[in-house]
């Protein structure tokens, strides 16, 4: 028996290890199962977040194909429509009421066009009576009706033919005193360029955005074989010469200011020492703020997008720079940024649906639609909104104020400044510290990009001449992409660089409220004669008394010419 009991307990005990090795067995599975289960649940987290980004992303590759690339939609639900006391003088479309523009006349049109009578002579076998056959006397002349007539552009061969005076009786002794006419300067020597022909060439390329190879056909019609070639090295060569003087003094004058905006665009330059033709090049822009000082708008061109050209620009400048939240802006020293609001306004409107995005509209400062005062969302509003709206209706409250103070004088709209928004913006933080959006969505990137710049975006409180975006700069920068969507690149860096000399004076003189060709041919008849002179660079600048006479009118090239043009008043 007790070998029995031995053999018993022994048995007892293997079952025993058995069994506790089993019951291991079993729980390591469950540790692992439930770790299987962890990591699939994970792995099921990622893939949402990975599907609603490329949801994202598909939708905003369907809407850059196939629809609108303007935030500006058809309407909202925050613009409501404002009761007029005259109804005759607005008009009512859709959901919103706009102030109608009061239409102008014929003659109020064409005021600035010269006007030429043509009498049309009653003919000689009518001019007597047809019942006394006496001879009829004039009565009269009646207006029966006015009509444009547009004459195209004319190219002529100007042969300057110097005048030459010679001494009768120096003559007599052999030794004759010879006296010449002194003939103008040429634009570029030994070459049939004129102002107002490489102005012309400035105007289509710049402004009208016309590639040379377009204006060397445009020419061919009109008799001139140019080749385009000759045209770039026109334009090349006198933007470098004639243009740099001008604009060094406006780049003076900007860092003078109390507040400069500030932009970049892509660019693209084929032959650039070091650097493949398939290179992204940027060009860089700065204008005046709303100072009540005469605008200035300067672009510039530089190979990247690296911090230090801001800086270096600015070099000299203290104020406010208003800009995008690109981090490169922050090397520019002794300046405060001025983050767009425009840009974050932007973040949360992407982050809507795309059907949503249909139905509302982005309020705009300068829109002529009239709208009642925007409701800031309650407590039980934003439980039935999605994030991405309340956000959107937070900055379209902050544009609304700043409607409403537009045209105010500098100290007067900070002041109203501090009185109205601060609110808005305390209850925009409070909201945004309530967020969870879900990681590599569209709305984190737009709660990020918000919080990233909560100082800079408020900075626009500290001075009255700032704007609440810096959509004035991306107007300038959109009018450097359409030339560049027609001509697709710049062939060297000269030809960037003239570029950005050529944009510079047109933007300029679209600012000052200047004719545009008038002014690039004014700069190009007088600059050959005085670039070396500071007071006459001064004289030609959009601004002066001299430039305001010559080149707020119609074109004039032919009473305005080398040989027949005014003295500068030095």
């Amino acid at each position: 028996m007790p070998a029995d009991n031995e053999e018993y307990t022994r048995l007892l005990e293997e079952m025993v290890e058995q069994m506790k090795a089993h019951i291991l067995s079993q729980d390591a599975r469950i540790l692992e199962q439930e770790q299987t289960i962890a990591d699939l649940r994970s792995l099921v987290d990622d893939l949402r977040l990975l599907k609603a980004g490329l949801e994202e992303t598909l939708e905003e590759f369907k809407r850059q194909l196939f629809g609108t690339k303007s935030e500006k939609t058809k309407t909202s639900q925050a613009d409501a429509a404002v009761e007029t006391e005259d109804p005759a003088s607005k008009t009512t479309v859709k959901e919103h009421t706009r102030a109608k523009k009061k239409k102008t006349t014929r003659d109020e049109r064409y005021a600035d066009i010269p006007v030429r009578d043509v009498v049309i002579p009653v003919p000689d076998k009518d001019r007597r009576c047809p019942y006394c056959n006496a001879e009829m006397m004039p009565l009269g002349r009646k207006e029966v009706r006015t009509e444009l007539r547009i004459t195209p552009a004319k190219v002529e061969r100007v042969r300057y033919m110097q005048e030459e005076l010679i001494c009768p009786e120096c003559r007599k002794d052999g030794d004759g005193t010879i006296v010449q006419a002194q003939t103008p300067a040429p634009l570029l020597p030994h070459s049939p360029a004129s102002p107002s022909a490489v102005a012309y060439v400035m105007f289509d390329k710049s402004f009208a955005s016309v590639p040379y190879y377009r204006q060397e056909a445009c020419m061919a019609q009109l008799g001139l074989k140019l080749p385009r070639e000759t045209m770039a090295n026109w334009y090349i060569r006198c933007a470098l010469e004639y243009f740099q003087p001008v604009y060094d003094r406006l780049h003076g004058l900007l860092l003078q200011r109390g507040v400069i905006h500030a932009d970049e665009t892509t660019c693209q330059v084929l032959r650039e020492k070091g650097r493949a033709a398939e290179s992204t090049s940027y060009m860089w822009l700065y204008l005046s703020g709303s100072d009540g000082l005469p605008p200035i708008v300067l672009y510039e061109y530089q190979a990247g997008r690296s911090g230090d050209f801001p800086k270096a620009f600015l070099d000299g400048f203290s104020g406010i720079v208003q800009c995008d939240g690109y981090s490169g802006y922050n090397k520019v020293e002794d300046v405060i940024l001025a983050v767009c609001c425009a840009h974050c306004r932007r973040k949360f409107y992407e982050a809507l649906p795309t059907e949503r995005q249909k139905q509302l509209k982005l309020l705009d400062i300068n829109s002529e639609t009239e709208v009642k005062d925007i409701p800031l969302p309650g407590p039980e509003q934003m439980k039935s909104i999605i994030p991405a709206e309340i956000g959107l209706m937070f900055f379209n409250k902050l544009f609304f104020i700043e409607k409403g103070l537009k045209g105010m004088e500098p100290d007067l709209r900070k002041a109203k400044r501090l009185e109205k928004e601060p609110p808005v913006w305390e209850k925009f933080w409070a909201w945004v510290e309530t967020l969870k959006p879900l990681g590599g969505s569209k709305l984190e990137k737009a709660v990020n990009y918000a919080i990233n710049h909560r100082e800079t975006l408020q900075s626009y409180l500290l001075d009255g001449r700032c704007e609440l975006s810096n959509n004035a700069a991306e107007r300038r920068a959109k009018s450097y992409a359409i030339g560049r969507k027609n001509s697709l690149f710049h062939t060297s860096v000269a030809g960037a660089k003239a570029g950005a000399l050529v944009y510079s004076m047109i933007e300029t003189a679209k600012a000052n409220k200047l004719n545009v060709f008038q002014y690039l041919y004014i700069l190009l008849l007088y600059m050959p004669d005085h670039k070396d002179d500071p007071a006459a660079v001064e004289i030609l600048l959009p601004w002066s008394s001299f430039i305001k006479e010559h080149c707020t009118g119609l074109i004039d090239v032919e009473t305005i010419t080398p040989e027949n043009k005014p003295q500068l008043p030095l």
